[in-house]
């Protein structure tokens, strides 16, 4: 059994994906590399008195990497946060087979009101910190705000969303904003419009999860990681 702080070198990456400017195709020269992943930590250290679950976690290596535990992930990806609804459709840089399964549970994590609400809320966030000029990179927060809007109303209309933005209608606008070239009135413009037609095609969609396939992955998950890494 490891030692409590030994857990995280116990810890078994099961998915590891390309996000930020070069997933999303808006990358420039020089970008640096952004990565998103999953672990599994040993089951029995969560029956352990001092355990307590992980939050996510930040590293600097290849790239910046954002890492979470599988259970608090899953957690967050029925509430359909953004960032965590992206982890299952970006570009795959190492997946084993749990984490090729994680992935294959994208349509069983969402639900349309709660996607709608998570992602209009993240959006607004980032406009607020654009309009905010908040650590003078109002043009990162225009970016993200129309990407992620857009991508919510992919999600509501076909069940999934483009990663490459560059790829979809909106990319030249995304990377114009990206690019800093934008009025502030424009970011609340294109703000409004795009919540108004999430909000039109969240009376049309009639997609339902699957909360038992979720919780049967973290049951198979956990019972295979019972001893440790498997």
């Amino acid at each position: 059994m490891p030692a409590h702080g030994d857990l995280r070198k116990a810890a078994s990456t099961i998915l590891k994906v390309l996000v930020g400017s070069q997933a999303h195709g808006l990358a420039a020269p020089g970008s640096d590399a952004d990565y998103r992943s999953v672990f599994v930590v040993p089951t029995e250290t969560l029956f352990r008195l001092e355990y307590k679950p992980p939050t996510s976690r930040w590293s600097k290596e290849d790239g910046d990497e954002t890492s979470w535990e599988v259970g608090p992930f899953l957690s967050l990806a029925v509430q359909c946060h953004p960032l965590v609804l992206e982890t299952f459709l970006a570009p795959v840089a190492a997946a084993d087979e749990w984490g090729t399964s994680l992935r294959s549970l994208f349509p069983a994590v969402w639900e349309p009101k709660r996607a709608y609400d998570a992602f209009v809320g993240y959006a607004m966030n980032q406009r607020t910190k654009c309009l905010e000029k908040k650590d003078g990179r109002p043009e990162k927060y225009a970016a993200a705000c129309v990407r992620v809007l857009y991508n919510l109303c992919e999600l509501l209309e076909t069940g999934t969303f483009t990663v490459r933005i560059a790829d979809t209608p909106v990319g030249k606008t995304v990377a114009r904003l990206k690019d800093g070239d934008f009025r502030a009135g424009e970011v609340i413009d294109l703000a409004e419009q795009w919540t108004r037609e999430a909000g039109q095609r969240l009376g049309r969609c009639t997609h339902r999860p699957d909360r038992q396939a979720v919780d049967e992955y973290l049951v198979k998950i956990r019972t295979a990681f019972l001893g440790g890494p498997r």
